[in-house]
């Protein structure tokens, strides 16, 4: 399902930038030099397209970073909470272990096995 549905995007993606190159590849300079427009110091020559999808993927890239930079404080206090958390299950872990540990082995009560009276459960005096 996941191939198809990355198929149902990928060709009409692909078709519409194969069209998009064909209809705009005209050669356009591209100029670095705001003082002379005439004959540039800095300038490249290159179909329109190109131009265009690669401004296109800088932006991309510009507003993928600025997201990522914007989200650090929600990425560290994740990492924050997914620390405490593993912390705890190891804490519950422990405190299982221990309780497991206790019911095997009842601790006796401070009186002895008759508790502090010395008598039994019938009442009877040892």
């Amino acid at each position: 399902m996941r191939k198809f549905l990355t198929a149902l995007v990928v060709i009409p993606l692909g078709v519409f930038f194969v069209i998009f190159a064909v209809a705009n590849r005209h050669l356009v300079t591209v100029s670095f030099d705001p003082f002379n427009s005439v004959t540039p110091t800095v300038a490249v020559t290159l179909p329109l397209f190109v131009v265009i999808i690669a401004f296109t993927m800088l932006g991309v890239l510009a507003g993928g970073m600025a997201t990522w930079f914007r989200q650090g404080r929600w990425r560290r206090s994740a990492r924050q909470h997914e620390a405490e958390a593993r912390q705890m299950r190891a804490q519950l872990a422990d405190l299982r272990t221990q309780n497991a540990r206790e019911q095997r082995y009842p601790a006796l009560p401070q009186g002895g096995i008759y508790g502090s009276a010395g008598r039994d459960k019938q009442s009877a005096t040892l």
